[in-house]
């Protein structure tokens, strides 16, 4: 393990907004190196980026990587993302988009194994593998249902988590339902304008990645709609589903508490983290 300095807890411990954990939710944001985020946006003035992991994740309680859909890192990367944050803290990561993005995506086996051996390092740090398909790619059903089966269910010894983002419209639908629930897989809920989304439930946890966060929001979003985001986590924890939302399938989940797993993504990027710790705040972590 590489060591920190002794004080680095206590400081960002005690750091304005720092999260206290919620249990059984996890909320933050896409990545933790950002330049507008820098002086004073979200990390202090004076903070060297070599520990700005150290503190974001001493704010929120997850983050998403989105590194790894462009080219994976060493297991010794991967250690020291892991030795950077506290006990509890999350990431989810975003599969490579050469396996995702693949003309044959049963026969991508091997770059399976590959990428889930590696992040694997990470070891209780890691949270669900985001599989990204992305608008455009036309999913060929029976194709799709066969990549599913290479995706574990246990990584060295725990359980493995898997989320699907299915940005084909004709394919996210009853039948996609019916199969992620075969599998224990959650659907994404992307929260955007520009990619069609499903809140139906398919496992024991739920993802969303919202994705309307503004400008002219201090907090990213309107008070009014996090309110409306800590109502609608709190019914996930409860087993319940918050009908609003939209869905692709007429039946409906067993009712079951969720684990619940919320990014806040793109959009107005520099407001993010700002609107993570304000839901945090609202779920009554701090």
């Amino acid at each position: 393990m590489t060591p920190r300095p002794a004080a680095t807890d206590d400081l960002f411990a005690r750091a304005p907004g720092a999260a206290a954990a919620v249990p059984g939710v996890h909320v933050g944001i896409g990545g933790w190196t950002y330049a507008p985020w820098r002086g004073g946006m979200f990390y202090p003035p004076g903070l060297v980026q070599r520990r700005e992991l150290e503190y974001a994740s001493r704010q929120l309680t997850a983050i998403e990587i989105n590194s790894t859909y462009y080219g994976t890192q060493k297991p010794a990367i991967y250690a020291g993302w892991r030795d950077a944050t506290p006990d509890g803290f999350v990431f989810s990561a975003k599969a490579p988009k050469r396996i995702t993005g693949a003309r044959r995506l049963a026969g991508t086996g091997a770059q399976v194994e590959d990428f889930i051996a590696g992040i694997a390092t990470l070891g209780d740090r890691l949270g669900p593998l985001v599989w990204q398909f992305e608008a455009g790619r036309t999913l060929d059903r029976d194709d799709l249902a066969a990549f599913l089966e290479l995706l574990p269910p246990q990584v060295a010894g725990r359980p493995q988590r898997h989320a699907l983002e299915i940005r084909d419209p004709a394919v996210l639908d009853a039948a996609l339902v019916a199969l992620a629930r075969q599998r224990g897989m959650a659907l994404v809920f992307t929260d955007s304008p520009d990619h069609p989304n499903a809140a139906d439930l398919c496992a024991d946890f739920v993802y969303a990645r919202l994705m309307r966060s503004r400008d002219e929001c201090a907090s990213g979003y309107p008070p009014a709609e996090l309110a409306r985001w800590a109502g609608r986590i709190g019914d996930w924890r409860q087993g319940r589903d918050p009908h609003e939302l939209p869905h692709a399938s007429p039946v409906g989940a067993a009712s079951a508490p969720r684990e619940v797993f919320v990014y806040f993504i793109g959009a107005a990027k520099h407001r993010n983290p700002a609107a993570a710790r304000q839901l945090l705040h609202l779920l009554g972590g701090n």
